[in-house]
C-alpha cells in the first residue's frame, strides 16, 4: 500500500465510522388525538329491538368473512370472486406493489454502488503547438468506480420510513377498497332480493286482480254489476301489471352491477331469482376505540401522518453537510498487451462533502411546507375519524328505528289485508260498491310494497354497519 494511499484510507475508515453512529434527524413521531367517545349514544338507545348487540371479550378479533352472516351461499360465492375478479381491488393491490418497490428502491441507497465502464479509444493529438504532425494512439481502460453516501443525519433513513409507511398505508388503502367493493357487492345483492320480493307481492297482486275482474264480468253478466265496475276492475289490473313488468328494469340493473363488481360482463352473468327473505345478522359492535383500529380508512390516515411526518425530518437534513465516498481502481494502458498488466493499474479514492451556504430561504421554507402538510394530514386524520363515528352512529339508528318501524308495518299489513276481506264480503252482499274493493286492494298492495321496502333498508343499514365498523380487518394487519 502507498503512502499516499493511507490517509485517504484514515478518512474513510472515520467517516464510516461516524455513519454508524449518525444521528436522527426529524421530529419523534406520535399517534395524532382523535375524538373519541366512551361509548355509542345508540347502544343506550337500542332496548335490545334492533339487529345487532353489544360486543363481548373476543368480539374485536378478525371475524373472517362478514357476509357469512346473511346465511346465503349465493352471496358467500359472489363475495369470494368481488375480492379475486373486482378490478378496483386489483388496481389497489397494484398499487401496494408499487409501493413496496419504492421501499426497496429507498434501503438500495444504504449500499454503495458500483459501476463499471471499460472502452477503448482511439486519439489523435498534436506533438506541439502549432505543428501539423500529430500523434496517433489508441488507450485501453477499465476501471470500476464505486461511491456511497453515508447516512450521517438520517437522511436515507427518513427516506426508507416515509417509503415503508407509504407502503402501510396503500395496504390499508387496498383493504379500504376491498371493504368497499364486498359492502357495494352486498348492497346490490339485497336490493336485487329486495326486487325478488317486490315481484312476488306484485305477482300475487296481478293474479287477484285477475280474478276479481273475472268475478265482476261474471256478475255483470248476470246482470249483478255495471259496466264501470268492469272497466275499475279492468283499469286497476292493467296499471298492476304494468308496474309489475317494470320492477324488472332495476332488477337488471342490479345484476348488471354485480357482474362488474366481479369482474364478469354483464351479459354472461345472471341472477337466479330468489325470494327467500333475508335475515340481518347480529353484529358486534365493540366500543368507539375499536373502531381507530378497525377502519382501514382511519389506518390509511393515520400512516399519512406518519408519513407526513418522516417527510419533516427529511427537509430538515438539508441543513446539515452531506459526505460521498467515492473511489475507482482499473487498469488503463497505451497497449492491449499491457492492459490487464500489474503495471497499468490506475486508482483513485477519497471523500467529498457538501453544504449549501446560501439559498435564500429555500430549505427553512421547504421544512416548513412539509410541517403544514403534517398539519394537513392530522386534520384529515381527525375528520376520517368524526366521520366514521357518524356512520357508525347513522346505521345504528337506522337499524334500531327499522326494527320498530318493520314491526308497524307488519300490523298495518295485516289490517290491510282483514279490511280487502271486509270489502269482499261486503261486495259481495251488494251492500258496497265495487270501488271500495279496489281502494282495499291498493291500500294492502301499497302496504305490503313498504314492508318489503322496510325490509330492504334494515337489510342495507346492516350492511353500512359492517362496512362502518370495518368488516372484520384490523390495523395490525399492517405489520
Amino acid at each position: 500500500m502507498t503512502r499516499a494511499y493511507r490517509p485517504a484510507l484514515r478518512l474513510l475508515l472515520a467517516i464510516a465510522a461516524t455513519a454508524n453512529a449518525a444521528c436522527m434527524i426529524g421530529p419523534k413521531y406520535t399517534t395524532p388525538s382523535a375524538p373519541v367517545p366512551p361509548e355509542y349514544k345508540e347502544l343506550q338507545a337500542s332496548g335490545g329491538t334492533s339487529p345487532w348487540k353489544a360486543a363481548q371479550p373476543g368480539d374485536a378479533a378478525d371475524r373472517g368473512p362478514w357476509w357469512a352472516g346473511f346465511n346465503d351461499s349465493l352471496l358467500n360465492d359472489l363475495e369470494e370472486r368481488v375480492q379475486v375478479n373486482n378490478q378496483s381491488v386489483a388496481a389497489a393491490a397494484a398499487n401496494v406493489q408499487v409501493a413496496r418497490a419504492l421501499v426497496r428502491q429507498a434501503r438500495a441507497q444504504f449500499f454503495p454502488a458500483v459501476t463499471t465502464n471499460p472502452g477503448v479509444t482511439s486519439a489523435r493529438i498534436a506533438t506541439g503547438f502549432g505543428q501539423t504532425l500529430g500523434v496517433t494512439y489508441t488507450a485501453y481502460a477499465w476501471p470500476v468506480e464505486a461511491t456511497w453516501e453515508p447516512d450521517l443525519w438520517g437522511r436515507i433513513r427518513n427516506t426508507v420510513a416515509a417509503s415503508r409507511i407509504a407502503a402501510q398505508g396503500s395496504v390499508a388503502d387496498l383493504e379500504n377498497v376491498r371493504l368497499s367493493a364486498q359492502a357495494e357487492l352486498a348492497v346490490e345483492y339485497v336490493q336485487l332480493r329486495a326486487q325478488d320480493a317486490q315481484k312476488q307481492v306484485m305477482d300475487t297482486a296481478v293474479n287477484a286482480y285477475q280474478d276479481a275482474l273475472d268475478l265482476t264480468r261474471d256478475r255483470y253478466v248476470a246482470g249483478l254489476e255495471s259496466d264501470e265496475a268492469v272497466a275499475q276492475a279492468e283499469a286497476q289490473l292493467t296499471a298492476t301489471r304494468a308496474q309489475d313488468t317494470n320492477l324488472g328494469i332495476l332488477r337488471a340493473q342490479y345484476e348488471h352491477a354485480i357482474g362488474v363488481l366481479i369482474g364478469e360482463p354483464p351479459s354472461r352473468f345472471s341472477v337466479a331469482v330468489d325470494t327467500r327473505p333475508l335475515t340481518p345478522p347480529a353484529i358486534p359492535v365493540g366500543v368507539p376505540s375499536e373502531l381507530l383500529e378497525r377502519r382501514p380508512d382511519i389506518a390509511a390516515a393515520e400512516r399519512a401522518v406518519a408519513q407526513a411526518n418522516a417527510q419533516v425530518g427529511l427537509a430538515q437534513t438539508a441543513f446539515f453537510p452531506t459526505a460521498t465516498l467515492s473511489g475507482s481502481a482499473g487498469f488503463q494502458a497505451v497497449s492491449i498487451a499491457q492492459w490487464l498488466t500489474w503495471p497499468s493499474r490506475v486508482w483513485s479514492v477519497g471523500p467529498t462533502i457538501a453544504q449549501a451556504i446560501f439559498d435564500a430561504g429555500l430549505r427553512k421554507a421547504t421544512v416548513q411546507q412539509y410541517r403544514a402538510a403534517y398539519d394537513r394530514t392530522v386534520v384529515t386524520y381527525r375528520q376520517t375519524v368524526l366521520v366514521a363515528f357518524q356512520e357508525v352512529e347513522d346505521n345504528l339508528v337506522a337499524l334500531r328505528i327499522l326494527a320498530q318501524v318493520i314491526d308497524e308495518q307488519g300490523a298495518a299489513v295485516e289490517s290491510a289485508r282483514r279490511n280487502l276481506q271486509l270489502a269482499d264480503v261486503r261486495y259481495g252482499a251488494g251492500v258496497d260498491p265495487y270501488l271500495n274493493v279496489i281502494v282495499a286492494q291498493t291500500a294492502l298492495l301499497n302496504a305490503q310494497q313498504t314492508a318489503v321496502a322496510f325490509r330492504s333498508q334494515q337489510l342495507v343499514a346492516s350492511v353500512q354497519l359492517v362496512r362502518a365498523l370495518g368488516g372484520g380487518w384490523n390495523a395490525s394487519q399492517l405489520q
